[in-house]
């Protein structure tokens, strides 16, 4: 992990030590950093993994150009950086959410995350969304992970 802090919060957000739970923010390198105020994926204590929606940009903040596949490809190499900054892999992904801003891509993005997730695939759900962040995103993916344990189980 290139970054990792741990914060003990309570349900509502503020520092409890009854009712804390431990969480480690992620900050993997080759990932862009954010583009606001948020981590790229936070661990919990449980060992779930939550992936914020991943887009479009190089490791230099640059956006990957040519069409949804390969954006797509791009933003499924991020979230395979955030997940391995995790001790993780995308076998572990239990559900993403993958937010289009045309239907028209769905074939080509579907072709692409078959090629980066083995069966059984994720649970998925596909929102087409008038725009994301930045005009030029045409996909954006989140995720959710379970981290196995030692002993090879979720």
């Amino acid at each position: 992990m290139h970054q990792a802090v741990e914060r003990e919060r309570s349900a509502a957000g503020t520092p409890d030590r009854r009712t804390a739970v431990t969480r480690q923010s992620l900050a993997p390198q080759g990932v862009a950093p954010p583009q606001a105020h948020y981590s790229h994926g936070v661990m919990a204590a449980d060992g779930t993994l939550y992936v914020a929606g991943q887009v479009p940009l190089d490791e230099h903040g640059r956006l990957v150009e040519g069409g949804a596949e390969a954006q797509t490809r791009q933003v499924l190499e991020n979230l395979s950086r955030v997940v391995a900054a995790a001790g993780a892999t995308l076998d572990d992904v239990v559900k993403t959410t993958v937010f289009l801003t045309s239907l028209d891509d769905r074939e080509a993005v579907g072709r692409v995350r078959r090629s980066y997730f083995s069966d059984p695939p994720p649970a998925n759900t596909l929102l087409v969304v008038s725009s994301l962040a930045h005009p030029g995103f045409l996909v954006e993916i989140e995720a959710i992970a379970v981290r196995r344990g030692s002993d090879g189980r979720r």
